[in-house]
């Protein structure tokens, strides 16, 4: 498997590297790296790897621009198209989740200083908080509420990486064919 590399800095804007696996837009071609326009950072073109860049704001996830080699295979291709569509997904629900969490978040500060006649600030200027019993009724409340949501997510989650765990062992098997028959050709020559 490719080794990954880190990228430091940048902005995150993901929306159109994960789009592209959902379908919206057509993926590398060989020998290409996929669009990195928007992501803030983009590999040199002669890596062989794929990249791993800065968490992106919303989601808290780091985005991955996959290495397309030149004489990909089908199922090599798949694969990639599979890892890409997991990470589209994971996006869409982290970043609607951690929306979601933050707005009723605020909400729920803002109702419970309300209830007790304090403002979201107080005379200093600081931003009025809220002591850990407090928050951790609504911590539970969120949970409990989302329970559905991340029980459905846990099982989409399962779904998919069991398919790319599965398309990475034919792969492997694939290669390593592959490579037998080279070295058997080799070997009689």
């Amino acid at each position: 498997m490719a080794a990954a590399r880190v990228l430091r800095g940048g902005c995150c804007c993901h929306r159109r590297l994960l789009s592209s696996a959902a379908g919206s837009r057509p993926t590398a071609e060989r020998g290409e790296r996929q669009d990195s326009a928007g992501l803030g950072f983009s590999p040199p073109a002669h890596s062989r790897n794929d990249w791993i860049g800065p968490p992106d704001k919303h989601s808290n996830l780091r985005p991955v621009i996959f290495y397309v080699p030149p004489e990909e295979s089908p199922l090599e291709r798949r694969l990639r198209e599979a890892r890409q569509e997991a990470q589209a997904f994971d996006q869409r629900f982290w970043a609607r989740h951690n929306r979601a969490f933050r707005q009723e978040k605020e909400e729920f500060i803002y109702s419970r200083l309300k209830a007790k006649g304090l403002e979201m600030r107080d005379e200093t200027g600081q931003k009025a908080t809220l002591n850990a019993e407090e928050m951790a009724d609504f911590y539970k409340d969120f949970l409990s509420k989302n329970f559905r949501k991340h029980m459905q997510y846990n099982r989409d989650w399962y779904k998919r990486n069991f398919t790319i765990t599965f398309l990475m062992g034919q792969v492997a098997l694939a290669r390593a064919l592959r490579w037998l028959r080279w070295k058997k050709k080799n070997v009689g020559n």
